[in-house]
């Protein structure tokens, strides 16, 4: 028996050891609920020759502060509007606020000034930024020109050369530059005495674009890592007396057979929070809400498998050919249900933002965990504890009466 299911017990093991290593080597990203973070409202201040505020300014400005959120790595945040002129950004986890609030709220509108102050090109003029290094290895910034813009570019380069060309972000000198030959390609380089999280910034801003409307900070505030700590004490307690509720259900309605599936369950949650891990994906309360909701799908598997094989048991099916029928019957029945827990958890993802898309993906991760332990790893410890002792497996997964083998 050991030998037939060598591949499953060489798989399962190996699911286990990584798992293992990963929740050991790797920390798990905490949102802001739980972690704390900064919380930012930027209130749009249109100045003469801007654009009105209404709602496509808004829209725009919405989806460029969205592009740099992303492009600074922050993990799960919440960029949204409020009212008719604010956008709430929540931050969770991040290491400089202040250097991120500077980066979404800046304009960013990059300029490219003829000797006497002609605007040749602007930033709506790029087709990318990306990081790089000058000749002396300090943080530079490099940048390539949409085609007809290189055109312009190569013109204006070959006009002034020996002349200076300055470079202007938000009306300010970055970069002074003196054109030594004209510029063909379309590929050009911004130096200026930037570190490499000046320059990293720049390049956000630069991909994500210029805002439709200048945008000032109206508040900001920090969320306390007691917050985070409390809600974080509070739920592991929750989710530690559910699990022990239904792992002492098991054990006592279903007595070995049940201690099994109970051991499956602690390897779904093993594998479960390795795989967020392995995602990089962040922890959230309702996140946390939906691996307890997992965690009880993953028992109602196992109940399903139980109840199918004593229904064989009764009809006087031996305890082999019961516990074939009862996987094989209800295997149908266990797709069919996380078939479509999965498209709502899907709809959840795709429609929500922030922490609705948390409890999302941990549903769906814990969805398709729970058909692994359940499908696999109980059908190879029931195979395994039935082979070892038949009429002690039908006794105690039909309490009264002992079927023939």
């Amino acid at each position: 028996m050991i030998r037939a299911n060598l591949w499953r017990i060489v798989l399962i093991l190996a699911v286990l050891a990584v798992s293992t290593l990963l929740l050991l080597t790797r920390p798990i990203r905490l949102g802001l609920d739980l972690r704390g973070g900064t919380h930012v409202v930027l209130e749009a201040k249109p100045s003469a020759g801007t654009e009105r505020v209404d709602n496509e300014t808004m829209d725009r400005a919405l989806a460029v502060v969205e592009r740099r959120v992303n492009g600074l790595g922050v993990t799960e945040p919440i960029v949204q509007r409020q009212g008719q002129d604010r956008i709430i950004v929540e931050l969770p986890g991040i290491d400089n606020p202040e250097q991120a609030i500077e980066t979404i709220g800046k304009t960013a509108l990059l300029e490219f000034k003829s000797p006497t102050g002609e605007t040749l090109l602007t930033g709506a003029d790029l087709a990318r930024a990306s990081l790089t290094q000058d000749q002396f290895g300090r943080p530079a910034v490099a940048i390539e020109f949409k085609p007809e813009a290189a055109r312009k570019f190569e013109e204006a380069t070959s006009r002034y050369v020996g002349q200076v060309l300055p470079i202007l972000l938000d009306g300010e000198p970055i970069s002074m530059p003196v054109v030594r030959t004209p510029i063909s390609g379309g590929r050009a380089q911004i130096e200026g005495d930037f570190t490499i999280e000046e320059a990293r910034h720049l390049v956000v801003q630069l991909n994500a674009g210029a805002l439709p409307v200048p945008l000032e900070v109206a508040e900001v505030r920090t969320v306390g890592p007691t917050l985070g700590q409390e809600s974080i004490e509070r739920s592991v307690r929750a989710g530690i007396i559910g699990v022990a509720l239904v792992f002492l259900y098991m054990l006592l309605y279903y007595r070995l057979p049940g201690g099994l599936a109970d051991l499956a369950l602690a390897s779904y949650v093993l594998i479960l929070m390795a795989t967020v891990v392995a995602l990089q994906a962040t922890l959230t309360l309702p996140g946390i809400a939906g691996v307890l909701l997992s965690a009880g799908m993953a028992v109602d598997g196992n109940v399903l498998i139980f109840e199918r094989i004593r229904e064989g048991l009764r009809e006087g099916k031996r305890v082999r050919a019961a516990v074939e029928d009862g996987f094989r019957g209800s295997l149908r029945t266990i797709l069919d249900s996380n078939i479509t827990t999965l498209i709502a958890a899907a709809a959840l993802f795709y429609f929500g933002t922030g922490p609705i898309r948390g409890f999302g993906v941990t549903l769906s991760l814990g969805i398709l965990v729970s058909m692994f332990t359940a499908v696999v790893l109980t059908r190879l410890l029931l195979d395994l504890y039935v082979a070892r002792d038949p009429e002690r497996a039908a006794r105690q997964l039909l309490p009264g009466g002992a079927m023939s083998r």
